[in-house]
């Protein structure tokens, strides 16, 4: 439990517990410590290795071998990444001239002939069944001998390990961040999350937990240490009985419910009982999820236990034995009669449904009276709505200016994208802007004052993560949305993948498209070489784990956009395979090495999304021929089945155009309203640091901070996100 623990502190916040051990002279091992960080792409920082080089060699081993597995598993250097072409990215063959290569050794195959002939004289023949082709043909030892030693350069990755402080501090830092994050956690992120608020149950806890799916697994925590659960709607108590269930706490997916213990069962009634009882209108909360809440009394039996009336009732409700109106159903009834205005009355008692509903409301106003009340009601109310929401809400109002395009992009909380022709009617210009200064000196208010702020500036593109569903678990991953400058000759995908059960063959490409969205070219197994760069061999069965490349120079790529993707042609789903993931590098042109080299890792991120085509990023390339990369976290639907680049080059195209296109709330939204608030905004250029406390927000921390500074990177995002 140890080593996990220290894991999640490491991956979350890259600091290094404070390693504990007799004192000693353990500074030659701590040396070679970060010698073997510095080869996967990490660092000790000064204070670091002082503190290891004071204990016992014995301690420091200790300490190395365990975050060692930590960083390693990061970057992806936790798996042996063969390639089906041994010298790739050299000497790879023309596709054409490797598929007949493959058909002569097939014909030369004593069991394989007569098929191959058979499937030739039919005129169509499946690549699938000749012997060499889709497995490795040499070992993992053998790739290896083939490739020069990796030579350092400037541009490698170096993420460096802070110190912390003790083990327990750590983990209850980390436990009260999560668990109080003012934005939704990612599927990892509320795993972590749970075994984090295992452990402290007993510890202090935060002051709110503002996010339900947050609130869901501390309270399934809660219930299994036998402490009450916190509660204050009925479907806190559904989301809960989801979370024991090992279902889904989002309530997107049904969840099968077990059978549960008798303990269990008189805690989920008792709350749902005292809930109702402190406010009978929440009963209609039930309709919203009729279906879970009968499945879910079908395990509690609230029949046996007549001390709960009210939880009794949550259950009639759901059955349909008793009929109750709900907030949204008369909103409807309102808005259906024309009353505008009273439905605007009505929804001031629901904030955050008021400005949720904001673009309806300015659309069906039909009098400037009535768009006055939207505006006046907003006013009033918007003390009063969470910090996500006034941010979502501006974010949207920007994009819906009059000259903005005329197309919707709609994803979901799994990552699921699609793209509609936008037929709505324009937002009234004058009340669009009226409410985006509302909403600016609102936020503006809430931001925390400081005299000093130092900003990174790489950071400043980075999109405000307003979801935690809108990245993914990995390392160097940023928000949906946010631009990143891209620097270096050659930028190498590679995806990652190790099947469970059935053969499994995901494929990965890049298609490259021009300025208008057009197709240019594309690198895949179907066409492994191309002026741009090269593709390491298709590999379709994955036992052992199976990776694929692509290697390309950024100086020749025809076009504006290069997009990855990784299409699964056959076998288990992202979310079923025992392990997937992509990522990329970036490496000097004279860089040798192997197909993977950690410490030129730029970034890795899970693929456990719900389509069949995942869609990481996209590489743009500015006027100026800079590139820098546009985080995407999307899945396609695709086919069940034979997924490729050429077959969704259109719908890829699509939904590009939209991403692109719409501007996200960064970072620097939120440090010019500070600015405008009096904050003393100062550029950091990785000088030498302020002797005194600051706030800094980048993408790596400085070394040398005063201890007392407030320090925001892309692992603590979400604090920006104000309350």
């Amino acid at each position: 439990m140890v080593h996990r623990l220290e894991s999640l502190v490491i991956r979350h916040a890259l600091r290094l517990p404070a390693p504990a051990g007799p004192a000693g002279q353990g500074d030659i091992a701590a040396r070679q410590f970060d010698a073997a960080l510095m080869s996967v792409g990490f660092k000790l920082s000064a204070q670091a290795l002082r503190e290891l080089s004071g204990l016992s060699e014995g301690a420091v081993v200790d300490t190395a071998v365990r975050t060692l597995d930590t960083v390693r598993e990061m970057s992806g250097d936790h798996v042996r990444h063969n390639v089906y072409f041994k010298d790739f990215p050299a000497n790879v063959p023309d596709t054409f001239e490797f598929w007949t290569r493959c058909v002569r050794e097939a014909l030369e195959d004593g069991k394989a002939r007569s098929s191959v002939l058979a499937q030739l004289r039919n005129g169509v023949l499946n690549l699938l069944t000749l012997p060499s082709y889709g497995t490795y043909r040499h070992t993992y030892e053998e790739m290896l001998a083939a490739h020069d030693e990796l030579t350092a350069a400037v541009g490698d990755r170096l993420t460096v390990l802070h110190l912390g402080g003790p083990l327990d501090a750590e983990v209850t830092a980390l436990y009260l961040a999560l668990a109080g994050s003012t934005t939704p956690l990612g599927e990892e992120h509320l795993t972590d999350l749970g075994v984090l608020a295992g452990h402290c149950v007993d510890g202090p806890q935060p002051e709110t937990i503002p996010v339900r799916e947050n609130r869901a697994v501390v309270n399934a925590a809660r219930v299994k240490a036998g402490s009450g659960p916190l509660l204050d709607t009925v479907t806190d108590v559904l989301r809960l009985a989801c979370v024991l269930a090992d279902g889904d706490v989002s309530l997107q997916e049904p969840t099968r419910f077990r059978s549960l213990s008798r303990p269990v069962r008189r805690a989920l009634l008792a709350g749902l009982d005292s809930v109702v009882a402190a406010n009978p209108a929440k009963v209609a909360d039930v309709r919203l999820h009729r279906e879970p809440f009968k499945r879910l009394g079908e395990r509690l039996h609230p029949h046996e236990f007549p001390q709960w009336p009210y939880a009794a009732e949550v259950f009639a409700v759901a059955r349909g034995d008793k009929r109750v109106s709900t907030f949204d159903g008369r909103i409807e009834v309102l808005l259906g009669a024309g009353d505008l205005t009273g439905a605007v009355a009505l929804l001031t008692s629901a904030p955050g449904k008021l400005l949720r509903a904001l673009d309806r409301l300015l659309r069906e106003a039909a009098t400037q009276e009535e768009r006055d009340a939207v505006v006046a009601a907003v006013e009033r109310v918007a003390p009063e709505v969470s910090g996500r929401v006034l941010l979502s809400v501006r974010e949207h109002l920007h994009n819906r200016a009059e000259e903005a395009g005329r197309r919707r992009v709609f994803v979901n909380r799994l990552g699921r994208a699609h793209v509609a022709d936008d037929a709505r009617p324009a937002v009234p210009e004058a009340e669009r802007k009226r409410l985006i200064a509302l909403l600016d000196a609102e936020i503006g208010r809430r931001l925390p004052v400081t005299e000093r702020l130092l900003v990174g500036p790489d950071v400043l593109d980075v999109a405000l993560p307003l979801s935690g569903r809108a990245t993914t678990a990995g390392l160097g991953v940023l928000p949906r949305g946010s631009r990143s400058p891209v620097e270096g000759e050659l930028l190498r995908f590679f995806v990652y993948w190790k099947q469970a059960q059935r053969v499994t063959d995901y494929d990965l490409s890049a298609l490259l498209l021009d300025e208008d969205y057009e197709t240019v070219s594309w690198l895949s197994y179907t066409n492994l070489r191309d002026m741009e760069g090269e593709h390491s061999g298709d590999i379709t069965d994955a036992p052992d784990g199976a990776s694929e490349f692509i290697n390309l120079r950024l100086g020749t790529v025809r076009g504006a956009y290069i997009v990855p993707q990784v299409n699964i042609y056959s076998g288990e789903g992202f979310e079923e395979a025992e392990e997937s993931f992509f990522g990329f590098m970036l490496r000097e042109g004279e860089q040798q090495g192997r197909p993977f080299e950690a410490r030129t890792v730029r970034m890795k991120s899970e693929l456990r999304g719900p389509g069949r085509v995942a869609l990481p990023l996209v590489f743009c390339r500015a006027q100026d021929g800079s590139w820098h990369a546009r985080w995407l976290h999307l899945y396609l639907k695709g086919a069940p089945a034979q997924n490729q680049v050429e077959n969704n080059r259109a719908s890829v195209a699509t939904l590009l155009r939209g991403i692109v296109e719409r501007e996200q709330l960064t970072v620097r939204y939120v440090t010019d309203l500070m600015a405008n608030g009096g904050t003393d905004v100062v550029p950091w250029d990785a000088g030498a640091v302020p002797d005194g406390p600051v706030t800094y927000i980048g993408l790596e921390r400085p070394e040398g901070l005063h201890p007392d500074s407030v320090v925001i990177t892309p692992e603590n995002l979400r604090d920006l996100i104000p309350e």
